[in-house]
């Protein structure tokens, strides 16, 4: 597993747009809504730190979620889901997002991720050279 000792994190922030089609019939986003913003952020961090070539022949499926709801978010809130790469193990990735309005956190999610070959769609691991990209040596 790649270690963390001697490198920074680099995290990722994205704008949520909550539109009518989330509120459920208790008037709030709808718990499920939640998974798709964690993706939606865990793809944009990768589409904004991996290098080209990385980008052109990868893709990723999720493993895993572990979600703890804290509070709701309604439509007219202003949310954002703040995600960072926690560590990389082979073709595995592991992600934690932080749904968040304001200071207030509305759900926390730990995530794990497959990071397969476009061609193929088998696993394909997730070398030092790309690693670097995520988690840049401190200074």
């Amino acid at each position: 597993m790649l270690t963390l000792m001697s490198m920074t994190r680099r995290d990722h922030t994205l704008p949520i747009n909550i539109v009518p089609d989330d509120i459920d019939f208790m008037g709030h986003v709808n718990n499920a809504r939640y998974l798709g913003w964690v993706q939606d952020a865990v793809l944009a961090h990768w589409r904004k730190l991996a290098p080209a070539e990385a980008l052109a022949s990868r893709a990723w499926v999720a493993l895993k979620h572990e979600i703890t709801y804290r509070k709701p978010a309604f439509i007219d809130d202003e949310v954002i889901a703040r995600t960072v790469l926690d560590s990389i193990k082979g073709a595995r990735a592991f992600y934690t997002t932080v749904i968040a309005r304001g200071e207030e956190v509305l759900a926390e999610v730990k995530s794990s991720w497959c990071c397969i070959d476009s061609e193929t769609l088998r696993p394909a691991r997730i070398g030092e050279e790309i690693a670097s990209y995520f988690f840049p040596k401190k200074a």
